[in-house]
């Protein structure tokens, strides 16, 4: 048996079908995020100081994801003398002390002093080590429908993209994802875009996540507390909107598997809580720390995504699907594999449990009735700084299909 992960309406689509990583190209496992904000935008830091944070916390690569903007401009934020604005006189003060003065510029008079925020060129001559961290430029396209937020992260652009218009959610993000694949294509580069958080609003249906056509990434975990990743007793969960999603695209829809991302989305980073760095992140397994060999290899589906879980090998082979953990001291993990199986060309339960165990590594030998599976990994550790009271570090793999069941 032989998976195949794009039909050919997809390759038409995104351009090619995902391959396995070639055993002899150098490539290794990157940890990144692709979603934060600063000043910029809505967050309540200086970009300097979120650039940090990851490059200080055992990331390889950030995206700086500010809502429809890109940082490639003079702008100037003011300080809060009241203390009632993003930026304190005290967080100031403090970012004079660990940056020094000299890279904080100011300007104004006293009780209406503006600070210069760092572009992105800034950004990355003073935080980029070769193969040790990198900034990929990209920004959130940030758009809505009648009240309902429709938000789509661009990775590897590096113009900014304004809101998207349309006569529907679906029109709305359709526009966006359009969008963001013409300036790769125009520029020559490789981008990605991902829907964001679909529950956040009830902005998007599982039918309209399912609907994307121009590329396949959505948010399985997004660590804002504000976004709903559990669903309720309405709505389904993100996990529950990926089944059903892969489902529709892989049967009715003739779209490829939709592939699933994990990010921080912070915007705190002076106390509150609600949007804090280091919750959830991908992990890519590339040739080169730069934003092309990331995006091709995340198109290509070699990723997973994670809150905390470490793999150290995914394979999606053609006879089994495995997955390894990589065990730290104390820890035990339970491996899901879930995929939908087909009967006489129907799809069953969407979501099903094929198998679950605590082996190490993990293997699930396909049966041959299997419209796609995927894999969730779940520790017997409590997140450090956790989503929700009990959240469990957890990894999720990317799903494979097979066309014409």
């Amino acid at each position: 048996m032989r998976p195949l992960v794009c039909t050919a309406l997809a390759a038409f689509l995104l351009g090619a079908c995902w391959v396995r990583q070639v055993e002899s190209e150098p490539a290794r496992w990157y940890r990144g995020n692709t979603h934060t904000h600063t000043l910029w935008s809505d967050g309540d830091a200086a970009p300097e100081v979120v650039v940090a944070w990851y490059a200080e916390n055992d990331y390889d690569f950030l995206v700086l994801s500010d809502h429809n903007v890109f940082q490639d401009h003079e702008r100037w934020f003011p300080v809060a003398e009241d203390g009632k604005g993003r930026l304190k006189p005290a967080e100031l003060d403090t970012l004079i002390e660990r940056f020094g003065s000299d890279a904080v510029e100011l300007r104004g008079e006293p009780g209406a002093r503006e600070m210069r925020l760092l572009t992105f060129a800034e950004l990355q001559e003073q935080f980029a080590r070769d193969g040790e961290f990198t900034l990929v430029p990209g920004e959130e396209v940030t758009s809505s429908f009648e009240g309902k937020p429709v938000h789509v992260n661009a990775v590897n652009t590096t113009e900014a993209i304004r809101a998207a218009q349309g006569g529907s959610v679906a029109e709305v993000l359709d526009a966006a994802l359009e969008s963001i694949v013409a300036q790769g294509e125009r520029l020559g580069r490789p981008v990605l875009a991902h829907l964001n958080h679909p529950n956040f609003g009830w902005g998007l249906t599982w039918q309209e996540v399912a609907s994307m056509r121009s590329d396949r990434f959505f948010e399985v975990y997004n660590g804002h507390r504000s976004v709903r990743n559990a669903g309720d007793a309405e709505h389904l969960s993100t996990e529950g909107i990926w089944d059903r999603a892969l489902v529709l695209r892989l049967t009715e829809l003739g779209l490829p598997v939709l592939y699933g991302v994990a990010t921080d989305d912070a915007h705190h980073y002076h106390g509150n809580l609600t949007a804090i760095t280091g919750r959830g992140w991908v992990m890519v397994r590339a040739a080169a720390l730069d934003g092309d060999s990331l995006v091709e290899a995340m198109q290509r589906g070699d990723f997973y995504a994670s809150s905390g879980v470490t793999l150290r090998e995914v394979d999606r082979g053609e006879d089994a699907y495995v997955v390894e953990v990589e065990n730290r001291p104390g820890e035990t993990c339970v491996t899901r594999f879930v995929g939908t199986r087909m009967t006489d060309g129907v799809p069953g339960p969407a979501g099903e449990l094929l198998l679950e165990t605590r082996d190490n590594p993990a293997v699930y030998d396909y049966r041959g009735d299997e419209l796609y599976v995927r894999a969730v990994v779940v520790s017997s550790e409590d997140h450090p700084r956790p989503y929700a009271e009990g959240d469990k570090q957890t990894a999720w793999t990317q799903p494979i299909a097979w066309p014409d069941r």
